[in-house]
């Protein structure tokens, strides 16, 4: 239960980084932001498997 929790609460901060970002820098620039949110992912995903992926 809590393992599905903590999952759903990484998607959320994930969601809610890259939502900021777009509005607050990248708000007027659609290749960089396409970018940038492809590198937040990517950055989410490798953090989380590299922390908190269950062997």
């Amino acid at each position: 239960m809590t393992g599905n929790l903590f999952r759903v609460l990484f998607i959320v901060v994930m969601i809610a980084v890259i939502v900021s970002v777009d509005i607050l820098y990248l708000r007027h620039h659609f290749a960089t932001r396409l970018i940038v949110n492809i590198g937040i992912v990517a950055v989410f995903v490798s953090v989380y498997f590299i922390f908190f992926k269950k062997s």
